[in-house]
């Protein structure tokens, strides 16, 4: 075991990961009790909102929601299957684009409200300087931890 590992900093601390999870699950409850009304979930208006303005190869897609194809692939079959979004073929035929489709630009801007809702809710809770400021260290954060991922993983 390193010095490290036996700080009393990092005792202290717990485990960074599992703190992060609770957050984020906790993040993601708040958002889907308000897209509810909209019959989405946070991840389901996440796909649809990055693919509004743009269609998107399912790889190009999987790097900017920094998820696993196969991940992707899970939470594209309910969208696929209600018509909100389809797969084209691209250039290459393994390649795969998302698209929107009318359905899926419909359902969008119906749970705009309701994501603007939960934004407002969560503002409330923590404060506008609050988000703020969280949305610069994950954004620092991230930055720092890429280098330490695998290639493979980005």
């Amino acid at each position: 075991m390193s010095k490290l590992d036996t700080s009393p900093l990092v005792a202290w601390r717990g485990c960074t990961c599992f703190e992060l999870r609770k957050l984020t699950r906790m993040v993601t409850r708040l958002y889907d009790q308000h897209l509810a009304v909209a019959g989405l979930k946070t991840t389901q208006y996440s796909l649809l909102m990055h693919v509004k303005h743009e269609a998107l190869p399912v790889t190009r897609l999987a790097a900017l929601l920094g998820v696993e194809r196969t991940t992707l692939s899970r939470n594209l079959k309910p969208l696929l299957e209600a018509g909100w979004v389809t797969l084209q073929p691209g250039a290459d035929p393994r390649q795969r684009i998302v698209t929107i489709s009318a359905a899926g630009g419909d359902k969008l801007r119906a749970a705009r409200a309701a994501w603007r809702k939960a934004q407002a809710a969560l503002e409330q809770a923590l404060g506008t300087a609050a988000v703020q400021a969280l949305h610069g260290q994950i954004d620092l954060s991230m930055e720092r931890l890429a280098p330490l991922l695998d290639a493979g993983l980005r």
